[in-house]
């Protein structure tokens, strides 16, 4: 691995994380940790670019680095991560030779990044696995030694969140460093990933009023105490993109307020998670309604347009 490179360009460039806008905290621990060599875990909620910022570590290091993904889930087995003995390579060659042996994606990530995404979807016996082959850099299936040297960088990335997760244990923690995102800092910095980041059909104008519109309305939910899953910028790309296609079905070059309207429920409803309290009295789609009709008709739209929506 270049690690001489990435070391001159964490020193000298001010910010080398560009495609993440923003996270400035984040990306100055992300140097700090890879300055000192050190494993780290990527903790935040779904949609705050996680996967991008484990990505765009990868491009520092350049190209022809490997970068080997491994996406933690219930059914994922230890195989899988270290290798297995091939049963027609162990007839040829013998059940314990090196030659049978089958490696596995961790072997593939040496001299790059292995990038383990929802780590802690991982059944406990993946997450063993991983003890030995982080503090020793071996790994052991059965009565099968495989001794190696491997020089990788190990990002993993996990929701805390999630409640149908495995616990990760104390011990394997304790390999890493964690790294903590946080939804967009401010409505600005938002605005701007979604302009980046949304896809824009040709022709169709979506005005800065409208969209920051549809972006406070987000960060609302965001703050909302009655709710215990939060929609992400995935739910303002959604309002975004979903407006632009209402307005182009509908044979008009600019997005309205309508355009906002009809798609809001179906963007996000299934994006939030009411807490108990809440839920057994109302559906989501009926708090979204609610919560639009509340703090969106009420006071940002002209009083004519009220009348359609209520």
């Amino acid at each position: 691995m270049n690690t001489k490179e990435l070391i001159k360009t964490l020193l000298n460039e001010k910010d080398p994380f560009k495609d993440i806008i923003g996270q400035d905290k984040a990306k100055q621990a992300v140097k700090s940790a890879l300055l000192s060599n050190r494993h780290i875990i990527i903790v935040g909620s779904p949609g705050i670019g996680k996967t991008t910022l484990a990505k765009n570590i990868a491009k520092l290091l350049g190209k022809k680095t490997p970068f080997i993904r491994i996406q933690g889930s219930p059914d994922l087995t230890v195989e899988d991560l270290l290798g297995d003995i091939d049963p027609i390579k162990a007839l040829k060659y013998g059940p314990l030779s090196i030659e049978a042996f089958t490696k596995g994606k961790i072997f593939k990530a040496d001299k790059g990044i292995l990038f383990f995404d929802e780590l802690n979807r991982c059944p406990e016996k993946v997450q063993n696995a991983l003890l030995q082959v982080l503090e020793e850099k071996k790994a052991t299936i059965g009565s099968y030694d495989v001794d190696f040297d491997i020089d990788l960088i190990f990002i993993g990335t996990m929701n805390p969140e999630d409640t149908s997760t495995e616990k990760l244990s104390d011990v394997l923690l304790d390999r890493f460093d964690l790294i903590y995102m946080c939804y967009p800092e401010n409505i600005h910095i938002e605005k701007e990933i979604v302009i980046k980041k949304g896809n824009k059909i040709d022709n169709i104008d979506v005005s800065d009023k409208l969209l920051e519109l549809m972006i406070h309305f987000v960060r609302l939910l965001r703050e909302d105490k009655n709710l215990e899953k939060k929609p992400s910028v995935r739910a303002s790309l959604g309002l975004y993109e979903r407006s632009q296609s209402n307005a182009l079905l509908n044979k008009r070059k600019n997005v309205t307020f309508d355009d906002i309207k009809d798609v809001f429920i179906s963007v996000l409803a299934h994006r939030i998670r009411l807490k108990p309290s809440i839920k057994y009295l109302q559906s989501p789609e009926t708090y979204i309604k609610e919560q639009f009709e509340k703090n969106i008709i009420d006071s940002e739209v002209p009083e004519e347009k009220k009348g359609d929506l209520l």
